[in-house]
């Protein structure tokens, strides 16, 4: 760009940086077209700040696909300058699917490896917290909208544990899920570094770091403005029909 500008090569980055263009970074981003996001959003984010009484909230979903990796050398340790290092390859010893319940209310976390991810270790999974929620609470379940949480057996469960309710994120909004953080700081803080020699050892490792976290719990908070939300949700649609 400096050259076809014929300026040099540090005026450039000056004015990007005078203007606040950062050309060489970019994130993703998704907008829900869900025509009742409104009214998903207000349901779900109404469960996290005002749960009813008398009752659990769960934030429920699975992180599929977790593979087994084993690095082909061993890594050399942090020391000085250094940053701890490890192979680019790796051996692949199978996958497992995680299927976990934050409890909102107290911040537990119920979880448990699978082989696969169908409906029929969805039901396997909600009659293990069937089985550790107390009696006599209502159990108030959030999850996304896979095609499992809906599937027609699972429909049959429900009819037949009328304590229990799911409440659905809006489509292409996951993040509203609570569970989502707990995956999100199992991978940072125990798999994106771990090797792996087989499955057991991977499902021995996510089990002690759901033990550890379950030692300290924190209660989830949700702390965003759901109007916030909604209005930059329309400021989105609004800038791509610009671009269009």
């Amino acid at each position: 760009m400096a050259a076809v500008c014929g300026l040099a090569v540090s005026t450039v980055p000056a004015i990007w940086k005078k203007h606040g263009l950062a050309p060489h970074r970019w994130r993703t981003f998704k907008l829900s077209t869900d025509p009742a996001f409104v009214a998903k959003l207000h349901d779900v984010v109404g469960l996290y700040v005002d749960p009813p009484a008398h009752a659990i909230v769960l934030s429920v979903d699975e992180k599929s696909q977790i593979q087994a990796l084993e690095r082909t050398q061993a890594g050399l340790p942090m020391k000085a300058a250094r940053p701890a290092t490890r192979t680019h390859d790796y051996v692949h010893h199978g996958t497992t699917t995680l299927f976990a319940a934050l409890n909102v209310l107290d911040g537990t976390v119920i979880g448990r490896n699978m082989q696969r991810h169908r409906h029929q270790e969805f039901i396997r999974f909600l009659n293990v917290v069937e089985a550790a929620v107390p009696a006599g609470k209502a159990v108030h379940a959030i999850l996304d909208n896979y095609a499992v949480h809906k599937h027609p057996k699972v429909r049959q469960w429900l009819e037949r544990h009328p304590r229990w309710m799911f409440h659905f994120t809006p489509t292409s909004a996951s993040w509203v899920n609570a569970v989502e953080g707990f995956f999100a700081k199992l991978s940072k803080r125990r798999l994106k570094r771990g090797t792996f020699y087989s499955l057991v050892n991977l499902r021995a490792a996510i089990n002690r770091f759901i033990a550890e976290h379950n030692v300290a719990p924190k209660p989830f908070v949700w702390r965003a403005d759901p109007n916030a939300i909604i209005a930059a949700r329309k400021r989105g649609f609004q800038a791509l029909e610009s671009v269009h």
